[in-house]
């Protein structure tokens, strides 16, 4: 019996996780809490705030229907390091960061008879507000919360035009699962399923991994039968090639993204999206009615071609420029959901692996990728690299089309569920690799790789999200679990089995061997 991936994964899970059980009270160490700030102008309600708590000071309740509404009020001094002249009692007491310490604030703002205190940053940004130095605990027993200097800009303009503000503060758990989790981990699962059994579906029934279709074919040849130029087999240096180049794009992302690039982006996601949906369409109704194999036309520049895919192609073009066109709609992440699917699983036939020596490379590598750009990169770039692109923080909220979407339905914090094509793309290069290696060598499933290897896939996508959940929403890198889950497991298997010299060197690269490959 082969062994399950868990433990594999734990290890990294454990890096990661922490314990969210401490009790909120009056000391200097409560866990920070994620606050969802409701707020009213003049009666009309706004979109939310969201901010952060205090390490000390009162627990923030979770349920709004327990919450009352209360008037905001200024602190006069603005800073609130000084007993205020505003009346704040029964108020939540606003205040703007600087000159003393946090804990200091909250006291004045406590003892001037204030429900709350909200400090306005000053920046974007939150930062952990802490207990003084020397300070174990305190006597505070009031909320204490930090917001963005943009979203307490609109409160200080409010109250300076005379509008009365007023605000509730709480702080709703994130659901464990919800109904866009599964859908997304179904929809990475079985995009890979599909890519996986799709060339045993299209190819010839004793199509073998290195034995292609003959270069001398009929024209008119089945469509799904691969030809050697159109597979691209991934060497050592494609694999250390990808960091560097995907690293630079990254970076360009995040310095230059303006509108006219991400339509850029956008144009070049829906071509490759069309040709992808186009080649799965074809493929599938001529494998399905076979009478349409030998319905062709003379088209001028192209040649022969299918009358099938003439007929199928202003179709797919027409399905990818409304979806451009309407990408902003609350239903658009279904059509870019389905052009990716498409594009994944045209790519995983295009594009595959030699061995595990090249898929240990090129994962490492983009585990490395992955990693850095999400954990490391705020410690230069003073923010996630990888998150702030792929949010569109520095696009006016437009994120990249190269990612699966949807909506968080049924989470009281809004917002998308994403994961992106290289979540699914690398760990899925080793997947089908491996349901390819169990056809060859005529493995059933138990006693092959890819059942493992899917499941793995599947228990490394779900701790991504269950870590996501620990992290009160904060973007994991998901190949942090997903290669340990996916290249781990196929390692150890072929250990247990002695196979794994032969999964080392299976087949050949290509640029090693052959200097016209």
């Amino acid at each position: 019996m082969a062994p399950l991936p868990l433990p594999i994964s734990l290890c990294f899970f454990v890096l990661v996780s922490f314990s969210r059980l401490a009790d909120a009270g009056d000391a200097c160490n409560n866990t920070v809490q994620k606050v969802m700030i409701k707020n009213w102008v003049n009666g009309v309600e706004m979109e939310y705030l969201v901010g952060s708590s205090a390490k000390f000071g009162a627990t923030i309740p979770l349920d709004d229907a327990k919450v009352p509404k209360l008037p905001t009020v200024l602190a006069n001094p603005s800073n609130c390091c000084a007993k205020s002249s505003s009346q704040l009692k029964n108020s939540i007491a606003i205040a703007k960061r600087g000159e003393c310490e946090f804990t200091f604030k909250a006291n004045i703002a406590e003892s001037g008879g204030a429900a709350a205190l909200i400090v306005i940053n000053d920046d974007d940004g939150l930062q952990d507000m802490v207990c003084a130095e020397n300070q174990t605990s305190l006597n505070i027993r009031i909320p204490v919360i930090m917001i963005p200097k943009s979203s307490g800009e609109d409160i200080l303009d409010s109250l300076a035009d005379g509008k009365t503000v007023e605000a509730l503060i709480y702080a709703p758990k994130r659901p464990l699962i919800t109904s866009s989790v599964i859908v997304l981990w179904l929809i990475a699962v079985g995009t890979l399923t599909c890519a996986s059994l799709w060339s045993g579906y299209t190819a010839r029934e004793q199509e073998r991994y290195n034995q292609l279709s003959p270069k001398s074919q009929n024209k008119g040849a089945n469509i799904g039968e691969e030809t050697e130029e159109e597979i691209i087999e991934i060497n050592s240096k494609m694999a250390i090639l990808f960091v560097i180049a995907a690293s630079t794009f990254l970076v360009l992302l995040y310095f230059f993204m303006a509108p006219w690039f991400n339509w850029l982006l956008i144009i070049l996601f829906c071509i490759g999206g069309t040709q992808g949906m186009h080649t799965c369409l074809v493929t599938l109704i001529m494998r399905i009615c076979k009478g349409f194999q030998g319905l062709t036309i003379n088209v001028p520049i192209f040649g022969e071609v299918f009358i099938l895919s003439i007929v199928i192609l202003p179709i797919c073009i027409a399905f990818a420029i409304t979806w451009a066109l309407n990408k902003n709609d609350p239903i658009a992440w279904v059509g870019q959901d389905i052009l990716g699917i498409c594009l994944m699983v045209t790519v995983l036939q295009m594009v595959r692996l030699p061995n595990i020596k090249v898929a240990s490379l090129l994962l490492t590598c983009a585990f490395c990728y992955d990693v850095f750009w999400v954990f490391i990169s705020p410690l230069i770039f003073k923010t996630s690299v990888m998150i702030t692109v792929a949010r569109g923080d520095k696009n006016g909220g437009e994120s990249i089309p190269m990612v699966f979407k949807i909506p968080r339905y049924g989470d009281p914090w809004g917002g998308d569920n994403i994961l992106g094509h290289g979540d699914i793309l690398f760990p899925g290069l080793l997947v089908v690799f491996s349901f390819r290696f169990d056809v060859l060598k005529k493995k059933d499933f138990l006693n092959g790789y890819f059942l493992w290897l899917i499941s793995g896939y599947g228990l490394g996508l779900f701790l991504t999200y269950f870590v996501l959940f620990l992290m009160d929403g904060h973007g994991q890198p998901a190949l942090l679990y997903l290669v340990p889950c996916t290249l781990g497991t196929i390692i150890v298997l072929g250990l247990i089995r002695k196979e794994l010299g032969e999964l080392w060197n299976y087949g050949r690269e290509r640029s090693d061997h052959n200097p016209d490959a």
